[in-house]
């Protein structure tokens, strides 16, 4: 089964879940954006109901938190709705707005990453959560392969095989020169098809560590890569 596949397996209970406040009536994102910038609150409830399900599981592959990502989901929404009346309609919602959910998703990540790193310092002998722990979350060993992953290269794979943008889409959606996003994309996947391979693969067999390692990868490019651009910027919508 090829990656995009599996990525979109990632979480097929919860999509059918959420699935049902799909819109019946597919209105193009431009004209609910220029009604809801008339002030239809109709408007808005379709753009919510149509955008929610990918935001909400984008949230929940990268935060690993299904509580925070509810919260990472509705936030996002709610700057996207106080940006929208200086949103360009010439240009696409959809990567705009999962730029706000990517951002706020990486910043929760890393804070939870950084307090659990004090948390070990202070208790060495604590052991740190098993990725396999993800998979109470109801995503899968794909999920759990995803957890040990960086948020960054955590958020280019949910980007490119779960919202289907290219990396130039995801790039400009980021703000990022787009040999990074290639870079941390090919990085994420190299590191995830090891993982997979290493829980595939028979008890004692000998592990390759270099997928792991790949993950973390801290390489000048994307050291010098500017921070993604923020939250609630209708201009800087790709």
């Amino acid at each position: 089964m090829g990656r995009a596949a599996r990525i979109h397996r990632v979480d097929v209970a919860e999509a059918s879940r959420i699935g049902r406040l799909k819109p019946v009536r597919r209105t193009s994102d431009a004209a609910l954006v220029r009604a809801a910038q008339r002030g239809s609150e109709r408007a808005v409830e379709e753009l919510f109901a149509r955008h929610w399900p990918d935001a909400y599981r984008t949230a929940l592959l990268i935060a690993h938190d299904r509580a925070a990502a509810e919260d990472i989901a509705q936030e996002a929404f709610v700057s996207a709705l106080r940006a929208l009346p200086r949103f360009d309609r010439s240009r696409p919602l959809r990567p705009w707005l999962h730029r706000i959910v990517v951002n706020r998703a990486i910043d929760w990540a890393r804070a939870r990453r950084l307090r659990r790193e004090v948390d070990a310092a202070a208790a060495p002998e604590a052991v740190a959560p098993d990725a396999r722990d993800e998979l109470g979350l109801g995503l899968g060993e794909l999920g759990a392969a995803l957890a040990r992953l960086s948020p960054e290269h955590r958020a280019v794979v949910v980007m490119r095989y779960l919202l289907e943008l290219t990396p130039g889409e995801i790039a400009a959606a980021l703000d990022l020169p787009r040999g990074t996003v290639n870079s941390r994309l090919r990085r994420g996947l190299d590191a995830l098809g090891g993982v997979l391979e290493r829980d595939d693969s028979p008890e004692g067999a000998p592990q390759n560590d270099a997928g792991p390692r790949a993950a973390g990868d801290d390489s000048p490019e994307d050291d010098a890569a500017p921070r993604a651009a923020r939250d609630d910027s209708p201009e800087g919508a790709p």
